[in-house]
């Protein structure tokens, strides 16, 4: 009793200090009434069944790293200049905008900037969780955290490293999960009512006998044990069908949360989407070529990380179109992606980019339709239009739409980085009437706090951009693995990207909380009765320990039903 019970006593009382009052405060008082009164042996039960609740509590929730360790670790530590007497490395914080630094092969890029020397390839699939290649020349942009290729890079440095994209979105991961307010948890929840009904029980019985010892077998029996053991049994039993259903649970607590979420939040590409878009259409001004118009795309689509250029290069290589060199990329915000083709002056942009082209005759523009497009310009003249479709997930229809009627959510939004004309045509095709669209990291963050405040909430995405929304959520879900740090933020990675699988998980976890509950009330319930019993000198401390054992068992034997398989895993129609 002393080895296991001093430690959980000393934790107990920091957390008393600290007003955090938990399900487990009653097994404190049994431990030290038990140590006062000599009942050691009734002492050493209740160590062995908190303690034991303690362990299963652990394993349950423990995790391998946080997310913003997995942020941190990514990026360099040092720069390297390039001088006249050639390259010397400085500490990241010593870095400036308008330095001239070189990015060695397979190094992590520390800095936001523009290739000035050099051509190669970066991996950016940190961004997006997508593995997306992006070729670099001069002009490129390239964007702190990505991954260099075979060839070094000469870069101009445009912004601090402090200021940096990586650097805002790892500020904002940071404020998120400080601001982030703990989940209540079930048995907490529950205890918040019952401890002060068991000692109220234990004290009347104490002055109405006069005896310590009926203070004790109360407070013994009356150990939350169901709460303390019960409840972690069933959580590990629902983690371990949802691995067996392709989902990895990375905070147990959301498991108990899930099912109360009334606000569903969506990222687009790749949640809602497939994330695959295609060329469909190629509708070509007076003067252009399909062919000529494909090719001078491709080859400046292929120096972009725009969702669409793997489009553009794919309907490219289906053609067997080969690139053409390309020099003088830039990309800035609002006017597209521009760049030398052959030595012609190619541009990839919208239809507002095209007002500054004087020579556009209003016929040649097709009328705008639903869906994804970007105009060719050419020279100085409009070339054509590209027209795409991302395909809406098969099961997107009928699962939005069992939402409200199956699971009592009240919203459902579409919250994304991409255009409104974009994001509102998904929208209205999967019946979502509320979309937020263009947003940035921060943006989505300060929506799904507001969000939140008013109801919990649940948000799905796929890319490092959604993982700071994620850490505002009530609960987080992540499609894929192709992202560690998103996986870190979620609460729980879906593996097999399908709207079906957070179905499921949903189930799970409206499963977990119905048997949690069912051990936890009724147990609580056989503890009343022998409360009772204890208080009228029915049942001495030791004997009030075997019984809640047996309470206990019976309890546990309930929360085991959480792993077994069960038919309603999902109850929306999947045309899959």
């Amino acid at each position: 009793m002393i080895l296991g019970g001093v430690p959980l006593l000393a934790d107990l009382a920091r957390r008393l200090a600290a007003l955090n009052f938990g399900s487990d405060l009653l097994a404190g008082i049994s431990i030290l009434t038990s140590a006062l009164l000599g009942e050691y042996l009734v002492g050493a039960i209740v160590v062995l069944m908190l303690s034991g609740g303690v362990a299963l509590e652990q394993l349950a929730t423990r995790r391998v790293s946080s997310a913003l360790d997995a942020l941190a670790h990514r990026m360099p530590r040092v720069a390297h200049r390039k001088t006249a007497s050639g390259l010397s490395d400085a500490p990241l914080e010593e870095i400036s905008a308008g330095e001239v630094l070189v990015v060695l092969p397979h190094e992590i890029c520390p800095v936001d900037g523009h290739v000035i020397e050099g051509q190669g390839v970066m991996d950016e699939a940190y961004l997006t969780g997508e593995p997306f290649q992006i070729r670099k020349t001069p002009g490129s942009e390239v964007l702190s955290g990505a991954i260099n290729g075979d060839a070094a890079l000469t870069i101009l440095s445009t912004r601090r490293p402090v200021d940096s994209r990586y650097a805002r979105i790892m500020q904002v991961m940071e404020q998120t999960e400080k601001n982030r307010p703990p989940m209540r948890r079930l048995g907490d929840m529950l205890g918040a009512w019952y401890t002060p009904v068991a000692v109220a029980v234990a004290a009347g019985a104490w002055l109405w006998s006069g005896s310590p010892q009926r203070f004790l077998a109360v407070i013994v029996i009356a150990t939350p044990c169901p709460l303390l053991i019960a409840i972690p049994v069933a959580i590990i039993g629902a983690i371990s069908i949802s691995a067996r259903r392709g989902m990895v649970i990375k905070n147990p607590a959301a498991l108990e949360q899930i099912d109360r979420c009334r606000t569903l939040i969506f990222d687009k590409t790749g949640t809602l989407t497939y994330g695959r878009p295609a060329l469909v259409a190629v509708l070509c001004a007076p003067g252009f070529e399909e062919t000529e118009v494909l090719r001078a795309a491709a080859s400046l689509e292929s120096y972009s990380r725009h969702p669409l250029s793997n489009a553009v290069l794919a309907a490219a290589r289906q053609r067997n179109l080969p690139d053409e060199p390309v020099d003088h990329i830039s990309e800035k915000p609002g006017e597209g992606l521009i760049g030398m083709v052959g030595g012609r002056r190619v541009r990839l942009t919208g239809r507002r980019g095209l007002a500054s082209i004087p020579l556009l005759a209003p016929a040649e523009l097709p009328v705008p339709a639903p869906g994804l497009e970007c105009q060719v310009v050419i020279g100085d003249r409009y070339a054509a239009t590209l027209r795409f479709r991302d395909e809406p997930r098969a099961e997107g229809v009928s699962f939005i739409a069992h939402l409200k009627p199956r699971h009592n959510v009240k919203k459902v939004m579409l919250v994304s980085g991409d255009r409104e004309i974009e994001a509102r045509y998904l929208a209205g095709q999967l019946g979502i009437t509320e979309v937020h669209s263009a947003k940035s990291p921060e943006e989505k963050v300060a929506i799904v706090t507001a969000e939140t405040q008013r109801e919990k909430t649940l948000y799905v995405g796929d890319g490092i951009n959604d993982a700071p929304a994620m850490l505002a959520a009530s609960v987080g879900v992540a499609f894929g693995s192709g992202s560690d740090i998103t996986a870190e933020a979620a609460d729980a990675v879906i593996l097999e990207t399908s709207l079906a699988k957070v179905d499921e998980l949903i189930h799970i976890g409206r499963r977990l909380r119905t048997i949690a509950l069912q051990s936890a009330l009724g147990g609580m319930a056989l503890s009343l009765a022998g409360m009772i019993a204890a208080a009228a000198g029915y049942l001495p401390p030791l004997a009030g320990a075997i019984a809640q054992e047996i309470i206990d068992l019976a309890a546990v034997l309930n929360a085991v039903r959480v792993a077994l398989p069960f038919n309603d895993m999902t109850d929306f129609e999947d045309p899959r």
